[in-house]
C-alpha cells in the first residue's frame, strides 16, 4: 500500500473516530439537556416551594426532599451550563410531569411562579389572621402577628393595634407564595383603599360614622346574624343605640371579652367581666371589631334601615331572625318567649 493511500485511510479513520465522539458527546448532552428527569410519580403536576434567600443547594434538597429528580448529576450540569447556580429565584413553581433539565431550569431561573389565592373569613382575633395566613404565604404567622401588634407599624398605615382589623375585608386575594408579612399587610391596605370608594366615604360622612367606626359596629351586626335582608334593620338598632349615647349591649360583645366563642347562650354574670370590650358596662364602641366583617356586613352598616327600633333578640322559632321593639315592656315579652324555647331545647350556655 502506497503512501498517500496509508495517509487517507488514517485520515478517514480519524475523521470517523471523531464524527463517532462528537455524536456520543451530542447523544450524551441532548439527553443531560432534553430526557424527562422529573418524575411525580401519580400526580400529573405539583409545586415546588423555594424559600427567600435559598442556595442552589438549597434547590437540590428540596427536589430530593420529594424525590423528584432521576439523575441529581444531570441536573446539576444543566444548572451549571445555564448560569442558574448563582441565580435562585424564591417562589411557588408548577412542576409537571416528565419535565426535562431544560425546561426545569429555564422555568427555576425566569422566576415564572404561579399566583395563589389566599383566603381568609370566619376571623375572629388578630391571632386566628395570622395563622390562617401565614400558613398559606412564606410570611411567618408569627411576623404577621408581631406587625399587627406593633403601634408605630399600624400608625404607619392609619390604625392602631386594637382596630387594625378594620383593614382587612374578608375575600380571596391572588398573590405570590414568597409574600412576606409586611407586603401582605401592606397589600390588603391597598385592598382597603379600594373597598373605601368615594362611594362608600359619602355615605359614611352622611351618617357621620368613620370607616373603622362603620367596621366595628358591623364586626357585631354580623355576629348577631346571617341574615342578608336582617342585618340593616340591626345595624339601625346600633346606630339607634350609639347616636343616642345609650350602651350598646351587645351580647357578641361580651363573648369576645370572654374569649370562648363557643358560648351560645350570655348569662347575666358574664355582664360583670371587665373588658373595654364589655358593652353591657361601658358605653360606646368597643376599642375595635370582634370579627372580620364581610362587604355584606360593611354596607348593612353604610345602608343601614331608618327606624325607631331599640331592642331586639331571637326569635323563639329559632329561624335565625331577631323580633324587634321600640318599647322596653315589648322588648321583654319577646325576650321571655325566647329564653322559654332556650330552656325547653335544654340549652343552658
Amino acid at each position: 500500500m502506497s503512501k498517500r493511500k496509508l495517509y487517507k485511510r488514517i485520515a478517514w479513520s480519524t475523521v470517523l473516530a471523531l464524527f463517532l465522539v462528537v455524536s456520543v458527546l451530542g447523544i450524551l448532552i441532548y439527553k443531560k439537556l432534553f430526557s424527562p428527569n422529573l418524575l411525580l410519580g401519580k400526580q400529573s403536576d405539583q409545586y415546588l416551594y423555594i424559600p427567600t434567600d435559598s442556595k442552589f443547594d438549597d434547590v437540590v434538597a428540596a427536589l430530593h426532599s420529594k424525590n423528584l429528580l432521576l439523575d441529581e448529576k444531570s441536573f446539576r450540569w444543566t444548572a451549571h451550563q445555564m448560569k442558574y447556580e448563582n441565580n435562585v429565584k424564591a417562589g411557588r413553581y408548577h412542576l409537571k410531569q416528565k419535565m426535562s433539565n431544560k425546561e426545569l431550569v429555564a422555568l427555576l431561573r425566569s422566576g415564572e411562579q404561579e399566583p395563589l389565592n389566599v383566603v381568609f373569613n370566619n376571623i375572629r382575633t388578630k391571632e386566628q389572621l395570622a395563622e390562617k395566613v401565614g400558613a398559606q404565604i412564606e410570611g411567618k404567622s408569627s411576623a404577621i402577628l408581631n406587625l399587627l401588634n406593633d403601634p408605630d407599624y399600624t400608625k404607619e398605615l392609619g390604625f392602631k393595634p386594637e382596630n387594625i382589623l378594620s383593614m382587612f375585608i374578608p375575600n380571596t386575594y391572588e398573590m405570590y407564595w414568597n409574600t412576606s408579612a409586611d407586603k401582605f399587610i401592606r397589600k390588603m391596605k391597598k385592598e382597603y383603599d379600594k373597598f373605601w370608594t368615594a362611594t362608600r366615604l359619602n355615605k359614611a360622612r352622611k351618617i357621620e360614622l368613620t370607616p373603622v367606626q362603620i367596621s366595628v359596629i358591623a364586626s357585631i351586626v354580623q355576629l348577631e346574624s346571617n341574615k342578608g335582608d336582617e342585618k340593616p334593620v340591626i345595624a339601625g338598632v346600633y346606630v339607634n343605640r350609639y347616636k343616642k349615647d345609650w350602651k350598646l349591649e351587645a351580647d357578641p360583645t361580651l363573648v369576645y371579652a370572654l374569649g370562648d366563642f363557643t358560648i351560645n347562650r350570655v348569662l347575666n354574670v358574664y355582664k360583670e367581666i371587665d373588658s373595654p370590650y364589655n358593652t353591657y358596662k361601658y358605653k360606646g364602641l368597643p376599642p375595635g371589631p370582634i370579627c372580620l366583617p364581610t362587604v355584606s356586613s360593611l354596607d348593612a352598616v353604610l345602608n343601614y334601615m331608618e327606624h325607631d327600633y331599640m331592642y331586639f333578640c331571637a326569635k323563639e322559632d329559632f329561624s335565625g331572625y331577631h323580633s324587634f321593639a321600640s318599647t322596653y315592656s315589648k322588648h321583654l315579652e319577646n325576650a321571655r318567649r325566647f329564653q322559654k324555647a332556650l330552656d325547653r331545647r335544654g340549652i343552658k350556655s
